[in-house]
């Protein structure tokens, strides 16, 4: 009886979906965190009469068949691309993405990540680095002497002195884009790297060929709704109560079936 196998296989997807949602709630509140959605597919079909066969002399031809499905598998966790709200929070170095892109930081085995959390902070040697340590890509150094420091929209840094009345510019943000950003592998910590889906990145500065601008003092919130969420996981919970039932009735039959006389 097939129907074991193939209720097996959607509790197994409606598993999948569990996991997927529980990860979204578990991060409602990690700054620029993109929903996920699992995706499904049917599995390949037993072919027990194809359709268009020819079932007489005259050539008459079957209009439908009998085609039998074996279940269900995931495809893929895709990312909602969605921006979630700024969240004011006053600091200097709290950057929020307004628009698209990512900031690049540099990994300790020398490959770049990318990310869109900007809550920045400042090293021992005044250098600006993820909450992890890692630097941002353009490096940038801020001097001990100095009182304060401004970032307007195109990622352009200044530095306040108290014996001078001009700021110094320190360097400038950049944002990295990619031709498809589905295809970013997330490795954690808020942080991606390309691969060869996501394509090659698109280095520029904020506010040109397409990219969104920094708002210094903001915070970018997680795009996870959380109504739609346990809606989602409420149907993720009946359909793997339905298959449990499909797998309850199909043993029912079996049984039904030995104990013939």
């Amino acid at each position: 009886m097939r129907a074991l196998q193939i209720a097996a296989t959607g509790m197994s997807a409606q598993q999948t979906r569990v996991e997927v949602i529980s990860n979204n709630l578990a991060n409602m509140s990690t700054t620029g965190y993109n929903a996920r959605r699992a995706e499904f597919a049917d599995l390949h079909y037993q072919q027990a009469a194809r359709p268009g066969t020819v079932t007489a002399a005259d050539g008459t031809v079957l209009p439908a068949g009998v085609q039998l499905g074996l279940g269900v598998r995931p495809t893929a966790v895709s990312v909602n691309l969605q921006q979630g709200a700024l969240s004011q929070t006053g600091g200097d170095l709290d950057l929020a993405i307004d628009g698209d892109g990512y900031l690049e930081v540099t990994l300790p085995s020398g490959l770049s990540g990318y990310t869109r959390d900007g809550g920045l902070k400042r090293s021992a040697e005044g250098m600006v680095v993820t909450s992890d340590g890692y630097p941002v890509v353009p490096e940038i150094t801020i001097p001990d002497d100095a009182r304060s420091i401004a970032i307007n929209a195109g990622g352009e840094v200044y530095a306040y002195f108290a014996d001078r009345v001009e700021p110094e510019l320190l360097g400038q943000f950049t944002l990295a884009s990619f031709s498809n950003e589905k295809g970013l592998e997330a490795i954690g910590s808020n942080l991606y790297i390309e691969t060869a889906a996501s394509g090659a990145p698109q280095v520029a500065g904020p506010g040109q060929d397409g990219l969104g601008t920094l708002r210094q003092g903001y915070l970018e919130e997680s795009s996870v709704d959380a109504v739609r969420e346990i809606t989602e996981l409420i149907k993720a919970q009946r359909g793997y109560e339905l298959n449990a039932k499909v797998i309850t009735a199909a043993d029912q039959m079996l049984g039904a079936t030995t104990q013939v006389r």
